[in-house]
């Protein structure tokens, strides 16, 4: 399909996220049994226990991932600028690499460290990217 291959950064930077997702399902999953917690249950609330940052990592990736998937499918379907669609979905997927990286090592603070940071930042590159898909409709 030569009609996407000029958005090839973009949608692996998809396909990357997608797959980090569902590598970090079973991982939560087992942390969670470790615990002798049943299937869909949340560990307490506990930033010094890897299975709560485990698990949290896997949400923020499922909560994350649709919103990514969407304004980046938006933004290649309308035509936006591939050069910024490729780099703002290359940075957001960074981003969230490094957040996932920093969640399940449990580095900084709960609040307001570098894990925020790295959120606005993947925040940020998907916001404008839909932005880009807005502009490229109309």
């Amino acid at each position: 399909m030569e009609a996407y291959a000029e958005y090839s950064h973009a949608i692996a930077s998809l396909v990357i996220f997608t797959l980090v997702v569902l590598f970090l399902s079973p991982f939560s999953a087992l942390a969670k049994q470790g615990k002798g917690l049943a299937p869909g249950a949340t560990p307490d609330q506990d930033y010094a226990d890897k299975a709560y940052r485990l698990n949290r990592a896997y949400l923020n990736g499922t909560e994350t991932l649709p919103a990514f998937l969407t304004v980046t499918v938006a933004a290649i379907l309308l035509g936006a600028s591939p050069f910024w669609v490729n780099w703002l979905a290359a940075i957001a997927l960074v981003a969230r690499l490094v957040m996932l990286v920093v969640h399940i090592q449990g580095v900084g603070k709960p609040h307001s460290g570098i894990r925020s940071v790295l959120y606005v930042v993947a925040w940020a590159c998907m916001f404008v990217l839909g932005i880009l898909a807005l502009v490229a409709a109309f």
